[in-house]
């Protein structure tokens, strides 16, 4: 369990991230990095390149989905 000060110290981070932007390169690096990862997200579209999967907005929505998730469990 986090002590209340190290739960302030990560919220006032966390609060300063732009999930939607940080999740969607998190997650479309995963995808460019670890190929084989690909096959988890076949419902996602086009992820045949780097320029695509980068660009695929519901790796975006996907990525800020987990990041807010996470964010919670902070919480």
């Amino acid at each position: 369990q986090l002590e209340s000060d190290e739960k302030a110290a990560i919220t006032s981070i966390w609060d300063k991230v732009d999930l939607e932007k940080v999740g969607g390169e998190t997650l479309g690096r995963l995808l460019i990095v670890y190929p084989w990862t690909q096959r988890f997200f076949d419902k996602f579209g086009n992820l045949s390149s780097a320029t695509a999967i980068m660009g695929n907005p519901r790796i975006r929505a996907h990525g800020k989905k987990v990041l807010t998730s996470l964010g919670l469990a902070v919480q």
